[in-house]
C-alpha cells in the first residue's frame, strides 16, 4: 500500500480540452482529475447552502468556484459561451452533460446503437489484433461511459467469436488451456499477439 501522506504534491494533472467531439472520453479524464483534487462531491452533491458552519460553506463555495474553474479551462472558446451563466460547478457539468450526452431517453438509444455495434464487429482479415482490440474496447469504452456494464466474459466472448478466420486454429488452445470465465480480454490479447508474431 503506498502511503500518501509523506509524498510531495505532484504537478496538476493537465486539463483536456473539450471542442465538441468525444465526450465520453472528456468527461472520463475530466471526473478523474476532479477526483484527484478532491472536488468531485461538489459535482455530485452541490454547495449546501443551509450549512451552519460558516467556515465549512466558505471552503465548499471556494471548492465550487474552483471546480467551475477547471471546466472553464476543459473547454474550447466556441463552447464556453453555454456554461458561461452557470452558477456552480454541478450546473456546468450538468449543462455539458445534457447537451452531449443527452436524457435517458437519449443514453438509451445511443446505448442501442453501441449494442448493435458491438454485436455487429468482426476483425478483418488484414487488421493487426492490437488494432481489433483497441476497436472494440473503444465500443466498450462508450457502453460504459453510459452506464451499462459489460463483464469481462462478454468480452472475451465476443472476441473469440469474432476473430477472423486465420485465428481458427488458435481458438481451441485457448479455450482447452484457460478457463474463459477466469480470462481477461488483457490476457487474451497477449495470447492472440503472442500468436500472430
Amino acid at each position: 500500500m503506498v502511503d500518501f501522506t509523506n509524498t510531495p504534491p505532484a504537478p496538476p494533472t493537465p486539463i483536456p480540452l473539450f471542442k465538441g467531439d468525444g465526450y465520453e472520453q472528456w468527461s472520463i479524464h475530466m471526473k478523474t482529475i476532479l477526483k484527484s483534487r478532491d472536488l468531485w462531491d461538489l459535482f455530485e452533491t452541490g454547495v449546501n447552502e443551509a450549512e451552519p458552519d460558516l467556515a465549512k460553506l466558505k471552503t465548499a463555495k471556494r471548492k465550487d468556484a474552483y471546480s467551475m474553474a477547471v471546466i472553464q479551462q476543459g473547454v474550447h472558446d466556441t463552447l464556453f459561451s453555454r456554461i458561461v451563466a452557470a452558477v456552480s460547478a454541478k450546473e456546468c457539468w450538468t449543462i455539458l452533460q445534457m447537451e452531449y450526452e443527452g436524457d435517458s431517453q437519449v443514453k438509451s438509444v445511443k446505448l442501442q446503437g453501441l449494442r448493435r455495434d458491438f454485436e455487429n464487429l468482426l476483425m478483418k482479415d488484414d487488421e493487426l489484433i492490437g488494432d481489433y482490440f483497441s476497436r472494440v474496447m473503444a465500443i466498450v469504452s462508450q457502453q460504459r461511459a453510459f452506464g451499462k456494464i459489460i463483464a469481462d466474459k462478454t468480452i472475451v466472448a465476443k472476441i473469440l467469436r469474432s476473430l477472423s478466420p486465420k485465428f481458427d486454429y488458435v481458438e481451441p488452445s485457448i479455450e482447452v488451456s484457460t478457463a474463459l470465465s477466469v480470462l481477461t480480454p488483457t490476457k487474451l490479447m497477449g495470447s492472440l499477439q503472442s500468436q500472430e508474431d
